[in-house]
């Protein structure tokens, strides 16, 4: 489970109208390799939805469905979202999204955490 992967967390001890989705879902990995690495416990994911009312403009990653991301529609990364779960809570795909859209990722999960820094691109 490296950044870019697309995996499936499990949320289904969700606290009620927590707002948290209680059910399986997918994410996409974004935390750096060196600090998420593979004797920590956890991962930094950012949740994956259909949902479109759910994306924030600035804070959202359009993913259309191709044959890496094993998408089977238009699905929206969630960047405002980005959470750290237990690896536990983690079951690994083969699916992955692009470098691209993985940077993008990355860049607005640190605009929507409110640190003003214009111009400031995260360096990976």
């Amino acid at each position: 489970m490296t950044p870019g992967s697309i995996v499936v967390v499990d949320w289904r001890d969700a606290l009620p109208e927590s707002g948290e989705p209680n059910k399986q879902r997918p994410a996409v990995v974004v935390g750096r390799s060196d600090l998420f690495h593979d004797a920590f416990d956890y991962l930094l994911v950012v949740p994956l939805t259909a949902d479109k009312p759910l994306q924030i403009a600035g804070a959202t990653v359009e993913i259309p469905p191709t044959k890496e991301n094993l998408c089977s529609k238009t699905s929206y990364a969630l960047a405002w979202n980005v959470q750290t779960v237990p690896k536990r809570r983690v079951r690994a795909t083969k699916a992955r999204v692009t470098e691209l859209q993985l940077d993008e990722l990355r860049d607005q999960s640190l605009a929507s955490s409110s640190v003003e820094t214009p111009g400031l691109k995260c360096a990976y």
